[in-house]
């Protein structure tokens, strides 16, 4: 079939190449579009008890806003208590309810707690109707309805937070494809030391990533997808495509020395183009695995994933085998240096002394990449804040000013939403609240609670079961307030503070003591803010995890099973493969949540790693490190076809793919250590993680474990049980 491929490839390639040409001016005029296209956030679920309980809190309670806008207020000389402090703050914000979606407005001379304890600022609490995620939208239209005053205006909170991360992660991605492409067109230089040889797969790139954010784009009109989808689609598209275009060009080059051009198609197709199928596969089979989980970020890195290997795969067996037949001993053309003719020479002499001394050589590797991802082992996961963001955006910068003002805890208090077979106005109900948030109150982790039984420390319970007989007939309006934001029919939300941030032991420890409490007869209890969403969002996602990964793994397993017609080779490359990740695992934790190399590249510790992060990594790597070793046993499985000595074949395939793997390998590594210099840290830790990964898989693994692995089994690499040889299908290398 795949020599198909390349003589049809070849035979047509004018109207192959024009009809490339086509798809891809197609997509010029969608590729302005696509960032708007996307959507912020996606690290939530409705179905965890945080969601849920949001959800209740939305429906029951007529003022509560599941989005919020923090507006912080500050002069060199006014207080917040000044008359004239307090004026021009309800001036600055007198504009804002002329937009649809703002909700009430909760102010700080009607709640004392909203001042910070020195006195330095204080803040209003704007309720916005949207979902926090949508609410970014509505960024533009809040900052022009704002009235310049002379108080210092900052803004806070998921409106701004999310539509600085969709400016932050765009800006991004500029920055790492002018980095990227640069870099890889030297490194692709380097390796051929041609131009056209190194324009060729540099032009396959791009046009697969336009080709891919077209379709990004096209996917949008149907389903969501994450704004991290245009970092993942530029570097794996970029990554992909250059790379299996490096493996194809470079066989090309080899097979045009030994007939004419046509023949050096059809054969590169047949065996190169055969090996970048099932790389391929591999790769799409571990993005594949994003699809058990229903987190919108990861969906959409698996979408893109999927997108990407189907158009780099196509391009390189159709687009590719096309161009290089129109070009023909062109592709030597605009020679910068001269290469020494690759005679394999150093791969021998290296897989050979690893293969005379395979325990040797074995043991320390393992041993030593089993010591890089030893951080891993006191890894904390988390879900990503505004932390994320670098600390020159505003959202960042207004972020860090109410911490230091009102604590790590107030910006996202522990939520309870306690709902009641009685109205929550009853006597009996007023009691049991009254008495559920003073055991709250006692921990003695809690800074502070809100709720409607706690507005005044000198109303006594029967006070409020009094104030409440007619909640419409209630005359303070600071307390009439309170009520319509904290209670609804049947529901009522307690919000707790604590001193700590939500992603730390200690609030996490308060939140597993809150939902272990009894709320008394007649309640129930369910728990939301930024700690439950954490814990929810990590609990789901790993419960989620081991079936993904097994499924990853058997699929991959059954693939490299036909490619090498092999039973103990692909379980090989599985336990290889979890070595690499393992060492890049145990990196993300010493540099990200340790803080090691932290001013080097540019960003503070988050002092945790984002929890899907792991996750991703496992399913995007877990099938790009296959690729190395696709196609390093595809010419090992060649040579012992024609040979039948498994020494010779592993160091004969090592000669042949050696320098082309460390070339492909390093402009991989090119393509994702750009993304290092993103702002964002959650795609700064993505860059270096792939780029750490596949640095060590194809120089210490490929190198060293796999010839030493493969000496050791010896021909036992190639053992098939005689019922299971009959059901692989009979093939040639060329066929």
């Amino acid at each position: 079939m795949f020599r198909w491929i390349g003589r049809q490839s070849f035979r047509h390639r004018w109207i192959v190449i024009a009809a490339w040409i086509v798809f891809f001016l197609v997509t010029l005029p969608f590729l302005p579009r696509v960032s708007s296209a996307l959507e912020v956030g996606g690290f939530s679920s409705p179905h965890t008890e945080a969601a849920r309980a949001r959800a209740l809190l939305e429906q029951e309670i007529p003022e509560y806003s599941p989005a919020t806008l923090i507006v912080l207020f500050s002069h060199p000389r006014l207080k917040p208590t000044d008359p004239a402090f307090i004026e021009q703050a309800h001036r600055a914000l007198s504009q804002l309810t002329s937009i649809p979606e703002i909700g009430s407005i909760s102010w700080f001379d009607q709640n004392p707690s909203q001042i910070a304890p020195d006195g330095s600022l204080a803040y209003a609490l704007v309720r916005i109707n949207l979902p926090p995620e949508e609410s970014q939208r509505l960024k533009d239209d809040i900052e022009r309805s704002i009235v310049p005053t002379e108080l210092e205006v900052r803004l806070a909170g998921s409106p701004v937070f999310y539509a600085d991360l969709e400016t932050v992660t765009e800006r991004d991605l500029r920055r790492a494809e002018l980095i990227a492409f640069p870099f890889a067109l030297a490194a692709l230089v380097f390796v051929f030391g041609s131009l056209v040889a190194a324009g060729v797969p540099l032009a396959v790139g791009g046009v697969s990533v336009a080709i891919v954010l077209a379709l990004v784009y096209a996917i949008t009109r149907v389903t969501e997808l994450s704004i991290f989808t245009l970092n993942v689609a530029t570097l794996l598209g970029l990554g992909l495509a250059i790379d299996y275009s490096l493996f194809i060009v470079s066989r090309f080059r080899e097979e045009l020395e030994r007939g004419t051009v046509a023949r050096a198609v059809e054969v590169t197709t047949a065996t190169a183009g055969r090996a970048v199928f099932f790389s391929g596969l591999t790769v799409l089979i571990g993005l594949s695995g994003l699809a058990f989980f229903e987190f919108l970020f990861m969906r959409s890195v698996g979408i893109a994933g999927v997108l990407v290997v189907l158009v780099a795969v196509s391009a390189a067996l159709t687009l590719l085998p096309a161009l290089l037949g129109s070009l023909g001993h062109r592709i030597n053309a605009l020679t910068v240096h001269r290469r020494a003719a690759e005679t394999g020479a150093f791969w021998v002499r290296v897989s050979n002394v690893v293969m005379t001394h395979p325990w040797r050589v074995a043991i320390p590797v393992v041993v030593l990449l089993l010591t890089l991802g030893a951080p891993f082992l006191h890894v904390r996961l988390s879900s990503p804040d505004a932390t994320i963001l670098p600390t020159t955006t505003p959202s960042r910068q207004a972020f860090e000013r109410f911490r230091a003002a009102f604590g790590d805890g107030a910006l996202s208090p522990i939520i309870v939403a306690v709902q009641s077979e009685r109205p929550v106005n009853d006597p009996q109900t007023i009691a049991a609240l009254y008495d559920l948030t003073r055991r709250i109150a006692a921990d003695p982790r809690v800074a502070s609670i809100s709720s409607i039984v706690t507005i005044d420390p000198r109303i006594s319970l029967g006070q409020y079961q009094l104030l409440y007989t007619e909640p419409s007939l209630i005359h303070d309006p600071v307390i009439a307030s309170a009520y319509r934001q904290l209670a609804g029919q049947h529901v009522a939300a307690i919000y707790v503070y604590t001193d700590a941030l939500p992603a730390s032991d200690q609030a996490k420890a308060l939140l597993q003591t809150i939902r272990a409490m009894d709320p008394g007869p007649g309640l129930r209890m369910l728990v939301d803010g930024g700690t439950a969403e954490i814990v929810d969002v990590v609990d789901l996602m790993y419960s989620e995890f081991p079936y993904a990964a097994l499924t990853v793994v058997v699929a991959t397993y059954v693939v490299l099973f036909f490619l090498l017609r092999s039973v103990l080779l692909p379980l090989k490359a599985v336990i290889l493969n979890a070595l690499s990740l393992t060492a890049s695992y145990g990196a993300l934790v010493f540099v990200f949540q340790d803080g090691h190399l932290s001013s080097l590249l540019r960003f503070r510790p988050l002092g945790f790693i984002e929890a899907s992060l792991p996750i991703v990594m496992f399913c995007l790597l877990f099938g790009l490190s296959m690729d190395y070793e696709v196609f390093l046993l595809s010419r090992v499985r060649e040579a012992w076809d024609q040979t039948g000595d498994n020494r010779q074949a592993v160091a004969s395939g090592l000669a042949r793919s050696g320098r082309i793997i460390t070339g492909a390998a390093l402009i991989l590594v090119v393509v994702a250590t750009a993304f290092v210099s993103a702002d964002v840290v959650l795609i700064k830790a993505l860059g270096l993680g792939i780029g750490l990964a596949i640095a060590l898989d194809a120089s210490v693994v490929r190198v060293l474990l796999v010839p030493a692995t493969m000496r050791l089994l010896g021909d036992w690499n190639w053992w098939v049980p005689p019922v299971m040889l009959r059901l692989l299908p009979e093939r040639g290398w060329e066929h």
